[in-house]
């Protein structure tokens, strides 16, 4: 099993690689769905950690912090699903706050852990984030923009939880007489 400082290390490489692969610019939204359970090798929501999830959440904010990215972390069903977010990033996509706050039995441990590290944390309801890792099949896809890409990683775990990852695009239009910008 990785240590807490290698899983801060491979989460902070495995966002730093999605993030240049999918490009994101300043401003734009990542976001993240984890089960710590899942890492360790047990079935989802039963073996929460609230020590990995500061772990994975350290990672995530380095990388989106040095590329001055919005993290978007998902909770738990119990909550809907709904995302741990800075209000800034409310302020700026206009997002649907609802009112509660994440424990790591409702809300789970990524987000719980999230909620506390963030400046100014607000819950949304949903977003349509530009990319999103998905650490542990938490399913993130309700929470990325239409046109989803998905995105080959370096390595296919993180502990025992597979990762997927995906970047987005603006949708394709006008057929083959069309001609599109290199970036959307």
């Amino acid at each position: 099993m990785l240590s807490h400082e290698e899983l801060t290390e491979k989460v902070e490489q495995a966002t730093t690689e999605l993030l240049h692969i999918a490009r994101l610019e300043p401003g734009q939204i990542l976001v993240v769905g984890c089960s710590t359970s899942e890492i360790v090798g047990e079935k989802i929501g039963t073996a929460s950690s609230l020590e990995l999830g500061k772990a994975v959440v350290t990672g995530l904010l380095t990388a989106t912090n040095r590329a001055q990215v919005y993290l978007a972390a998902q909770c738990c069903e119990h909550l809907n699903r709904s995302l741990v977010i800075e209000a800034g990033a409310v302020r700026l996509y206009n997002l649907p706050v609802v009112q509660v706050v994440p424990t790591y039995k409702a809300g789970g441990s990524l987000a719980t852990a999230a909620y506390n590290a963030l400046h100014r944390p607000l819950l949304v309801s949903s977003i349509e984030a530009h990319a999103g890792l998905d650490i542990g099949d938490t399913l993130i896809g309700m929470h990325l923009r239409k046109v989803a890409v998905p995105v080959r990683l370096k390595f296919r775990k993180i502990g025992l939880a597979n990762i997927t990852a995906a970047r987005t695009r603006s949708p394709l239009i006008g057929g083959e007489r069309a001609v599109y910008t290199a970036r959307s």
